[in-house]
């Protein structure tokens, strides 16, 4: 079974840069650790403090749920942003080259 995430949230101006550390933080270690099953992409809108999360998962095993950078985070994203994080499932309409 595929499932797909997409999290959307804005953090304050001054905690922006930050949390683009952390989430880098992530993608190093699943760069190191390279989970089965994932298909993962962050995104920072020009506005400079939106962020988007698209994740893909296959099966039933949540990779980011064993991830210590994940749970670094996801620690304090409460206190860096000001709207969000809302998750959602997501269904694709249309693709091209983007997903599997």
């Amino acid at each position: 079974m595929t499932t797909t995430k997409v999290v959307r949230y804005r953090t304050t101006p001054e905690l922006a840069d930050e949390n683009e550390r952390l989430v880098r933080d992530v993608f190093a270690e699943l760069a190191e650790s390279k989970p089965e099953g994932l298909q993962y992409a962050t995104f920072r809108l020009d506005d400079g403090v939106s962020f988007v999360h698209v994740a893909i998962l296959e099966g039933d095993d949540y990779p980011l749920a064993s991830s210590p950078a994940f749970a670094a985070f996801q620690a304090d994203i409460g206190s860096r942003c000001v709207e969000g994080p809302a998750p959602a499932d997501a269904t694709a309409v249309g693709n091209f080259r983007l997903l599997r």
